[in-house]
This record gives C-alpha cells, structure tokens and sequence, in this order.
C-alpha cells in the first residue's frame, strides 16, 4: 500500500468549528475521509479519542498531519512523547505542510 496522510483537529470548546481545520488539513493532501476529530477537548487533556484513532490508522511510512502545533499537545513533553512513539513507528510528522 502507498503511505497515507492522517489529519488530527481539535477544538477546545463545543462552540469552535472545525472547518479552517479541515480546510488546512485538505490543502496540506489530507483525504477528508482520513481527517479525525476531537471537538470540546483540551489539549491537555491525554485522553482524547480522536487522536487515539487518528494515531492508530498511520502504518509505517505514513505521514500524520496537523495545522498547528498547539492543536496536536499543549505541551512540549505531550508533543516530544507523540513525535517519539509516530518515529517509532516510522510515521512522518507533519505542522502546518513541514514535516
């Protein structure tokens, strides 16, 4: 199978939308269908389904795509654990089109 490009968004409150999100993500090649979700949650809050889905459908040789930093970990150590465990795998990472 060729390597795939897997979206994350997420909004912190129920009132935000996803659409600048979504858009980015689709100019940055992301399949609308590949793009997963977490809306009303925190980026400290580790317990997010979206992401947890979204890091599991990358296989090796995928690249994982978010528009900004801060929508990925609200933290450096958050971001440093993720950007380990998609490297481990050999999934590339992708912020705002630089992977």
């Amino acid at each position: 199978m060729s390597p795939l490009k897997v979206g994350y968004a997420r909004v912190s409150t129920d009132e935000q939308g996803l659409t600048a999100q979504r858009d980015g993500l689709a100019a940055f090649g992301v399949d609308p269908k590949r793009i997963y979700v977490d809306h009303g949650l925190t980026g400290r809050n580790a317990d997010r389904e979206g992401l947890q889905q979204a890091l599991a459908a990358c296989r090796d040789g995928d690249t994982f795509v978010v528009t900004k930093l801060d929508r990925l970990a609200r933290s450096v150590r958050d971001a440093h654990q993720i950007a380990d465990d998609l490297a481990a795998r050999e999934v590339k990472l992708s912020i705002a089109g630089s992977v």
